[in-house]
Order: C-alpha cells, then sequence, then structure tokens
C-alpha cells in the first residue's frame, strides 16, 4: 500500500479523492480535540482504500476540504468504513449538515459475527491481524503543528489495518447470512439527526427527581439556554454549568439574582454577572411544562415488582444463553430496560420485531408466557420448551435438572 506524504493543499486532495472515487470503499479516521471547545475541533483526517493511504491536514492554511467532503457526502458509489464512527461522523455532520452515505462501522458489525461489545479498534487489529499497536500517540494535542513523522505514521496506521479488516468483516457477515441485521443499525448511524443538538430537547439529557411540571418546565428552559451559551462561547456545556447545578435550580429558583452567590456550583460573580441576569430572566420567563412533553413513565422503566423483577433476571439470563449460541454480542439483540418493560407486560418493543424476534424474540415473549424452561444437561445450560420436556426418573444419573419460568 502506497502511503502518501502529509496532504496540506486543496489540489493534492482534489488529486486523491478522485482517485478513491472509483474505490468500492474506503476506510476513514479522524483525530480532533473538543475538551475546551463545545464544537469538536477538527485536526487530522485519515482515509485509505486497497491500494493507498494518506492523512490530511484540514488546519493547513488554504485547504479547501470541499473534495474530501463531497467524497463522504455525495458520492453513493462508495462505501465510508468507520470504527466506532460517532464522533468522526458528527465531525462530518456538524461541517456539512450531512452524514457520510453509505456507511459501515466495523464497531457494530462485530456484534454481529462475535460476542464482542464494543470492541476497541486496538483488539480489532490484534483479532484480525495479530498486530499489537503503538497506542504511545493516543493522548496526543492534535492540534499542535508540526505533527511528527511519528503521529502522522500511527493516526494513518488506524485506517490502513482498516482498511485490510473490512473485506474480511464483510467475507464472515456474508457467510453467516447476518447482513441484513445490520442495515437499520447502520441507517441509525447515518441520520444526521442524531448528531444535530436541539437546545430545545436538551434537558432529556438530564437527570429528573420527579415529574413536577413547574420544576420540569424550568429545567428545559435552563438546559436550552445552557445550550446556547454554550455554543454561543464555543466552550463544553459544563463550563457554563454543571447538570447538577441546573437540577438544582430548576427545583430550588433563586428568589433574586444576588442569590446565585449562594447556589453551589456556580461562582458568586453570578450575582451581579451578565450571565446571572440572563439566567434569571430565562427563570423568570420559564412555562410548566406542558402535558404532551411530560415524561412517560415507563419510558423511564416499568414498575416490575418483585416478581416482575425476578422475570427480568430469567430474560437476561435466556439472552446471555441465546447470545452464546449463535456467537453474537446480546447488546445488538435487546438491552437490559428493554427486558425489564418486557417483563413488565409490554409488548410494542423492537426485540418483538424482525429479525430480532425470529431469532430471540419469540423465545423471550415465551419464557414470559410460562412456556419455555431452561434445563441443566451434562454440566450446560441450555432452554427448552415445555412441550419438549420430557418427564424421567430423577433417580437415572443422567437426567436433566429444569427450571421453567412459569
Amino acid at each position: 500500500m502506497k502511503i502518501h506524504p502529509l496532504i496540506t493543499t486543496t489540489d493534492a486532495l482534489s488529486d486523491l479523492c478522485t482517485r478513491l472515487a472509483k474505490s468500492e470503499f474506503v476506510a476513514v479516521d479522524t483525530e480532533f480535540m473538543r475538551e475546551n471547545t463545545y464544537w469538536p475541533e477538527l485536526c487530522l483526517v485519515q482515509i485509505a482504500n486497497t491500494e493507498e493511504a494518506a492523512a490530511i491536514d484540514p488546519m493547513a492554511e488554504g485547504i479547501d476540504l470541499t473534495p474530501l467532503l463531497d467524497l463522504m457526502c455525495e458520492n453513493e458509489d462508495v462505501l465510508k468504513v468507520f470504527h466506532a464512527g460517532g464522533q468522526d461522523v458528527e465531525i462530518i455532520v456538524n461541517l456539512t449538515g450531512k452524514t457520510p452515505h453509505p456507511i459501515f462501522d466495523t464497531q457494530i458489525a462485530m456484534m454481529a459475527i462475535s460476542q464482542s461489545e464494543q470492541i476497541g479498534y486496538a483488539n480489532l487489529v490484534e483479532t484480525w491481524m495479530g498486530l499489537t499497536i503503538d497506542k504511545g500517540a493516543r493522548f496526543t494535542d492534535w492540534s499542535r503543528r508540526p505533527l511528527t513523522d511519528r503521529q502522522i505514521e500511527y493516526a494513518i496506521g488506524d485506517v490502513t489495518h482498516l482498511a485490510t479488516i473490512f473485506p474480511r468483516i464483510l467475507k464472515k457477515l456474508i457467510k453467516t447470512g447476518r447482513g441484513l441485521w445490520l442495515d437499520a443499525e447502520m441507517e441509525k448511524l447515518a441520520d444526521p439527526s442524531n448528531y444535530l443538538t436541539d437546545p430545545g430537547v436538551a434537558w432529556k439529557r438530564i437527570r429528573q427527581s420527579g415529574r413536577n411540571p413547574q420544576v420540569l418546565g424550568r429545567m428545559k428552559a435552563l438546559a436550552a439556554w445552557r445550550e446556547g451559551e454554550a455554543q454561543h462561547k464555543n466552550i463544553p456545556r459544563g463550563r457554563i454549568m454543571r447538570d447538577e447545578t441546573l437540577a438544582d435550580i430548576a427545583s430550588h429558583p433563586p428568589k433574586s439574582q444576588a442569590d446565585l452567590a449562594k447556589v453551589r456550583g456556580l461562582s458568586t460573580a453570578w450575582k451581579d454577572n451578565d450571565i446571572g441576569k440572563r439566567l434569571m430572566k430565562v427563570l423568570a420567563e420559564a412555562e410548566p411544562m406542558s402535558k404532551d412533553e411530560m415524561p412517560d413513565k415507563a419510558a423511564r422503566g416499568a414498575p416490575l415488582g418483585k416478581e416482575g423483577a425476578l422475570v427480568a433476571d430469567l430474560l437476561k439470563l435466556l439472552l446471555k444463553i441465546r447470545a452464546r449460541e449463535i456467537d453474537v454480542a446480546p447488546r445488538l439483540l435487546t438491552r437490559a430496560d428493554e427486558m425489564e418493560s418486557l417483563a413488565a407486560g409490554m409488548r410494542d418493543l423492537p426485540v418483538l420485531k424482525g429479525w430480532r424476534y425470529d431469532v430471540f424474540g419469540k423465545d423471550a415473549l415465551d419464557l414470559v408466557e410460562g412456556k419455555l424452561a431452561f434445563a441443566v444437561e451434562k454440566g450446560r445450560l441450555k432452554m427448552t420448551h415445555i412441550d419438549d420436556v420430557v418427564v424421567v426418573d430423577p433417580a437415572q444419573p443422567d437426567a436433566p435438572d429444569t427450571l421453567a419460568a412459569e
């Protein structure tokens, strides 16, 4: 594979993208900094196909990233391959308002062909190539220039290995017939709405201790205001105000701006500065949350009770067994909160639809309805339907021990 020198000009980038546009796929990765900013600062882009690879410096003076962004978002003939690409995609969405498409994420794909959940890139490379990656440059300040040869070599390695591994993963996916399982997951990754921040719904990320309309109305207003302040100043939202402080103010609003000096987590300067004045204005104008916006109780966890919690535990055990049997990551099939909802009687759930129903949901439903049992046979736990259970003489040494969910 040919490794190009660091690309710092629009002409060199355009030539590279023209060649890459003829590929079946490109492996993509980015390096960025966001510790001190609201918006991630793009510092380096790495890209490769099976023949060539390069790192692109988006901070180079005068460089225009349009050829790269067009390849990412406008070319439907080239598959864009990422590993754990959520933050990489977010950066492209911030630059273009669009996501790379079509898209493939090897971390998600590994969940369909192994029991690996959120496998890291270093482990991926070791698993498929038997190589150990030098992690010495992981904590590099990628915004500093000039970049060293070691830094660039480390960064390019993230796509050269990925370009080698992806065809192998794809081959195994085709062999197992599980490629269709991933279509919906990849489409979620390609949905721009997952990356665009709506200040109006920022309050949903904050832990709520109740369902008081007045408190939630203030929380919604404060969260939207904080988001706007952070975006305008381009600093992390936590630098404006931590979630705990925001929730405390929403629950116990100060009567005057001077009282802000008593709020834990705020500087005493808020009692008479402009940002404190803006906060008090937001509180004064906040409206109680409407009934339509109130959080759904069921969405925060269905009331299981003791028996329901036991059923949920059995469902989680069933999930482990099935995931082991078919060699798939449990998280790809369902989540713990979904198991609890099923145990509580809910039926409009993703696990009871499509391929998930065929692979796991049907058995999960049978378990809840008392039609499935667990059995220990020769020291190994397995599941069986009640109709298939054979009553045997327990004195026989090979008799299976059976536990039914009834």
